[in-house]
């Protein structure tokens, strides 16, 4: 008695051997034999994603890759990253490490303590919190105008820190 599902040895060319997709009992269905190159069969749909083309995802080649794909692009992530060393607070869109500093507190201390500079001492312009200073106590008040909006600029993320680097969310 041969067992249908372990037919022993096959000799000959492909696809001559005994088929394995026929059943003995009629009520069972019968599927279609794959073409041996990954053709699909007359009048069925070709499926691009069916066979494993060499080079494909998590095989060697393709794009010169390991995994067969080019590396994705920088994805912003939030929270502190010990895996990249040089971006330790993740990276923006486009690739830049985010700084240390926040935007919210950076933000809110210009908008409240702006005539002192401080939202700008925190950013590390040290510079720019000096002039500042001096430009909202030598017009009485009136220079306080520029704090102000420094501090809305820090708030939506236009301004960066000393370094160059995005605050951070």
């Amino acid at each position: 008695m041969t067992d249908p599902y372990n037919p022993g040895p096959q000799y000959g060319p492909p696809g001559t051997g005994p088929d394995l997709n026929k059943s003995a009992d009629p009520s069972q269905p019968q599927y279609p034999q794959a073409d041996p190159y990954g053709q699909p069969q007359f009048g069925q749909p070709a499926d691009p994603y069916a066979q494993q083309q060499p080079g494909g995802y998590g095989q060697p080649g393709g794009y010169g890759q390991p995994g067969g794909y080019p590396p994705a692009p920088y994805q912003q992530t939030q929270g502190y990253n010990p895996n990249d060393p040089e971006a330790p607070y993740g990276r923006d869109q486009f690739g830049v490490p985010f700084s240390d500093k926040q935007k919210l507190i950076a933000g809110l201390l210009q908008i409240f303590l702006g005539a002192f500079g401080v939202g700008r001492f925190y950013t590390g312009y040290t510079g720019i919190a000096i002039a500042q200073i001096a430009v909202t106590w030598l017009t009485c008040g009136i220079g306080g105008i520029w704090p102000l909006v420094d501090g809305i600029m820090m708030l939506v993320g236009k301004v960066p820190d000393s370094d160059g680097r995005p605050l951070r969310d």
